[in-house]
């Protein structure tokens, strides 16, 4: 097969996917599963670390089943699901040990709404998960505990791990990290069987996101201090990988590996004259308010523009005041999440994308629409929209309003440059096709395969 993969088993890891609460991010990491179905994996896994109840789970697992980005419901394992089921290697994990009377803790119960696990809540502490508050779990012969969310999430991973080489302890075991606080529990795992690949999925860097030198948040600077334990590291563009090299020291396990985007059928040639939209979060870092103001201006001079702006989050209030004092309630609409066939359907008839985020990984949102033929106005805001829109779009100064509404303007105003840049979106959209990525993310695994575990 072309760009296989190495015989191994592979398991993608992230603390939560849902699908409802995490935006592209859950859509880009059960898509990773997917990926590594289609270079040869057998039987690649989805974990996940989260506290939920199994109901909420099985929801969530049908929702991405149904999405297509998972095979079936027996890729996606939950740590709690796992230990409600059988929670044998949990109690084997545990020493003697009770409770902290000087800390809070949220009951997890098993199927027979017996107490289970008692984790540690520590509210005002941002590196909760590095503490080695007492994770406490409900034996039946006693109470056992575990050094903190270090420890419970270790034990179950090497449950998991033990359960893939059955019968083979000899076999490697590829564990993707998604998520950037797990990434740090696990930079010191010894097991020389394991190879430890972490995904990157958005900036590093801080107001004003633009600075690649500036001083980092706690969470990143920790992480890019073990980031050279990883046996490689995918990044999603080529502009941060730069920047990461050159502060951190250059890696030969860094690579440049997008989320991939399907193609689709050839984009229909209908468009709405008029229709601008926007598909992200309603959160600070997608600056939506940016966009209305920007918006004002774009209906002053083309009184028919409309802005559609789909996706949710904890800013729609703010922003449905922002419309309504602006007197934009009648062109500005927010219009909730968005069903991934309903979104196609938008890409496909709608004459632009607006992005005005202060900062992006890749903009998964960006390369969707670019595959349905959609141009996209965005500012230029580190790191992926310049790398991701290339000719496919308009890119204006980050943060400049006045900039994004001419920009916008003279695109509805020229439904002869609209065209063009629909034909140049779809090309552009090429590169993010799966088997444009595929080769990228074979050779990134296969070389970390290569050579022996960082951390052995």
């Amino acid at each position: 097969m072309t760009d296989a993969l190495p015989d191994a088993a592979y398991v993608v890891l992230a603390s939560r996917t849902a699908p409802a609460l995490d935006g592209g991010f859950a859509v880009a990491v059960p898509g990773r599963v997917g990926q590594l179905a289609a270079a040869g994996a057998r039987h690649p896994l989805l974990l996940t670390l989260d506290a939920a109840d199994p109901a909420i789970h099985a929801a969530w697992r049908d929702d991405l089943v149904g999405r297509g980005l998972l095979p079936d419901a027996a890729a996606w394992r939950n740590l709690f699901d796992d230990a409600v089921a059988d929670p044998a290697w949990l109690f084997a994990a545990g020493v003697p040990g009770a409770v902290d009377p000087s800390v809070e803790y949220r009951e997890v119960r098993d199927a027979a709404a017996r107490p289970l696990v008692s984790l540690p809540v520590l509210p005002n502490d941002p590196a909760w998960h590095l503490t080695a508050a007492r994770v406490v779990v409900h034996a039946p012969d006693g109470d056992r505990v575990l050094a903190g969310f270090r420890g419970l999430y270790r034990a179950w991973l090497e449950h998991v791990v033990a359960e893939l080489r059955a019968g083979d302890p000899s076999r490697i075991v590829v564990v993707v990290c998604e998520s950037r606080q797990v990434g740090e529990l696990l930079a010191d795992w010894g097991d020389p069987g394991v190879r430890l690949v972490h995904t990157v999925h958005n900036s590093h860097l801080p107001a004003p996101y633009d600075d690649p030198d500036v001083a980092l948040a706690a969470p990143w600077q920790r992480w890019l201090e073990v980031v050279h334990r990883f046996d490689a590291v995918l990044w999603p563009t080529r502009g941060q990988l730069d920047d990461v090299a050159r502060r951190f020291g250059a890696d030969e396990g860094f690579g440049v590996v997008p989320s991939p985007v399907e193609l689709g059928p050839e984009p229909r040639a209908e468009r709405a004259a008029a229709r601008v939209v926007m598909v992200n979060r309603l959160a600070d870092q997608k600056r939506v308010d940016r966009a209305i103001d920007a918006f004002a201006r774009v209906h002053q001079a083309i009184p028919a523009a409309t802005l559609d702006i789909y996706g949710d989050g904890p800013l729609r209030g703010a922003l449905q005041s922002q419309i309504d004092a602006r007197g934009l309630g009648e062109v500005v609409g927010l219009h909730g999440s968005i069903a991934p066939t309903e979104r196609d359907a938008v890409f496909e008839t709608a004459t632009l994308l607006l992005v005005s985020a202060a900062f992006e990984g890749q903009g998964l949102s960006i390369a969707e629409a670019l595959a349905r033929g959609l141009p996209v106005v965005s500012f230029d805001a580190k790191y992926g929209p310049r790398e991701v829109i290339g000719d496919g779009g308009v890119i204006v100064p980050r943060g400049d309003a006045d900039a994004l509404a001419d920009a916008v303007i003279g695109v509805l105003r020229n439904p002869e440059r609209a065209g063009a840049l629909s034909r140049r979106a779809r090309e552009a959209a090429r590169r993010f096709a799966p088997e444009a990525v595929r080769p990228a993310l074979v050779a990134a695994l296969s070389a970390a395969l290569r050579h022996p575990s960082r951390r052995a």
